[in-house]
């Protein structure tokens, strides 16, 4: 897990993925945590199946510009995804994919999950964000796990709350077992 003051990072993939929920959570945990956050979001016409990307900037200091510029992670739940922003791996980004969904060739920085099978066993195929979310703490210490879990309690009930926590937990722990 990276310690620093400011954080970059972008969720991608497609419509319906819950990528803006993600995105949200994210940067509420990270205010939570006493930080700066702006969290700004883009989808295609289509709400269901068109590209779809949150981007999160936390930092202890103030934020003057509110969107991306060298993103230290990034989420690709698409192949689209993948292919868009790989290039950020040579400005030293990690690039976290779903590999339920997504191909790639191991190389570094990338981190393949499979976050979608995961969910499934899970029993809520849609909590694939969340599991991410988790990893995504880990990996950077954008938002300490505890306060994630407050955002999600607040935000979900008390049912699909319990699956959410067990989603995040399962990134952490998935992540902690990976070997890039």
């Amino acid at each position: 897990m990276q310690c620093k003051d400011r954080h970059e990072v972008i969720l991608a993939g497609s419509g319906g993925q819950g990528l803006v929920l993600a995105g949200i959570i994210l940067a509420e945990a990270a205010i939570l945590d006493g930080k700066n956050a702006v969290q700004t979001q883009s989808y295609g016409i289509a709400s269901r199946g068109g590209f779809s990307m949150a981007e999160v900037i936390c930092d202890k200091a103030e934020i003057i510009y509110p969107h991306v510029e060298i993103p230290d992670m990034i989420l690709a739940m698409t192949q689209e995804a993948l292919l868009k922003y790989r290039q950020y791996l040579e400005k030293g980004a990690r690039l976290l994919f779903d590999s339920t969904l997504v191909e790639a060739k191991p190389e570094e920085g990338c981190i393949g999950l499979p976050l979608t099978k995961m969910a499934d066993v899970l029993g809520n195929v849609g909590a694939a964000n969340i599991i991410a979310l988790g990893a995504i703490a880990a990996a950077t210490g954008v938002a300490t796990p505890e306060s994630l879990a407050a955002i999600i309690t607040n935000r979900f009930s008390p049912r699909a709350c319990e699956v959410n926590l067990k989603a995040l937990s399962l990134g952490a722990a998935s992540l902690a077992n990976h070997k890039e």
